[in-house]
């Protein structure tokens, strides 16, 4: 079954950040097109899409984008913990 598309809203509490952070990971290219869709003016995302793509330009970036290494970190941290 494949994954259900959430609105922009659902990703910024999932990351713990606001709604302009992911609308600034969008316009920065960290989240890229093939993860979501847009519609007017409604973002809808896969989450799962975006965790691998944030992680994925953690790697690529290194530490030039020190709110998206800390975010990625702390997310791979929590997820640790389960």
């Amino acid at each position: 079954m494949s994954e259900s598309f959430v609105p922009i809203e659902d990703v910024a509490k999932h990351f713990s950040v606001s709604i302009s952070t992911v609308r600034a990971w969008v316009r920065q290219k960290h989240i890229p097109e093939d993860t979501y869709i847009k519609i007017g003016s409604t973002y809808r995302f896969r989450i799962s899409d975006v965790e691998s793509a944030l992680t994925s330009s953690k790697k690529h970036t290194g530490d030039d984008d020190t709110e998206l290494t800390v975010l990625v970190d702390s997310w791979q941290a929590e997820d640790d913990d389960k």
